[in-house]
């Protein structure tokens, strides 16, 4: 999404504000009072992207999709002061994982994500992982993230519709672990997952990315009671790599839709 918006600015724009206006117009138009809103961790500053981000760090994006998440935040909370609508925000960092009951995962075409890409290497789908940077001010000199597993953001979603009217209301979090993992630990550990080296190869810092994105996760757990259930790493890497699994041979079968 980060490398994305930086090639294609405007339909980044055209996207998270335009939709953005529309949806809040329609729901105007219909009675609706309740929003629950998927922003990220890159409407943070950069310089704030090392010890882990509480929701009151300084916000200054260096990339289009963080500049236009923001900006959406922005018309959500100024529609919500005039009485309109009711908010909950949530700051999403690192989304992985798939469902572990393998009922449904990722399928974006064009991916993005590092487990994502490093499963369908794995799986033979791509014929390397190419890993950004290997000079970021690091353990290792790769990047790091924060990786939340996708049932446990599903998870928040539901509290916060639970409890909308009450400690959820027009309130932002961010969703994340507090614990950070390289682009060379997300590799070993598939490694361990599949028993089997990844291809690997090395290529320059992309614009927009950042050395350091971890969350600090508890207000969300403070506030709605979230109990995440899946905060490991080698758990999500085998339920994303079980997910590919599958899904490729799904795709090598010439068959449509979700295996399972």
């Amino acid at each position: 999404m980060v490398p994305d918006s930086v090639s294609d600015p405007l339909g980044y724009y055209g996207n998270n504000i335009g939709a953005t206006l529309s949806l809040l117009g329609a729901m105007a138009r219909v009675g609706v009072r309740r929003i629950i809103f998927s922003s990220t961790a890159a409407v943070y500053r950069a310089e704030s992207a090392g010890p882990p981000i509480a929701e009151d760090a300084p916000t200054d994006p260096v990339s289009p999709y963080g500049a236009t998440k923001l900006m959406a935040e922005r018309i959500i909370r100024d529609t919500a002061a005039t009485g309109a609508l009711d908010y909950t925000i949530l700051r999403y960092f690192n989304v992985a994982g798939a469902d572990p009951d393998g009922r449904a995962g990722q399928s974006t075409p064009a991916a993005t994500h590092l487990i994502k890409l490093a499963c369908e290497t794995a799986c033979g789908r791509r014929p390397s992982l190419t890993i950004y940077g290997t000079d970021w001010p690091t353990p290792d000199g790769t990047g790091v993230r924060d990786f939340i597993h996708v049932s446990d953001l599903a998870q928040a979603h539901i509290l916060a519709l639970e409890q909308g009217a009450g400690a959820a209301r027009n309130r932002i979090f961010n969703c994340g672990y507090g614990q950070g993992y390289s682009v060379r630990d997300v590799i070993r550990a598939l490694e361990t997952e599949t028993g089997a080296a990844l291809p690997v190869q090395t290529a320059p810092r992309r614009p927009g990315d950042l050395a350091q994105v971890v969350a600090d996760g508890r207000a969300l757990a403070a506030a709605l009671g979230w109990q995440p259930r899946y905060a490991d790493l080698s758990q999500i890497i085998a339920h994303s790599f079980a997910w590919e699994s599958s899904h490729s041979i799904t795709k090598r079968q010439g068959l449509s839709g979700h295996p399972n």
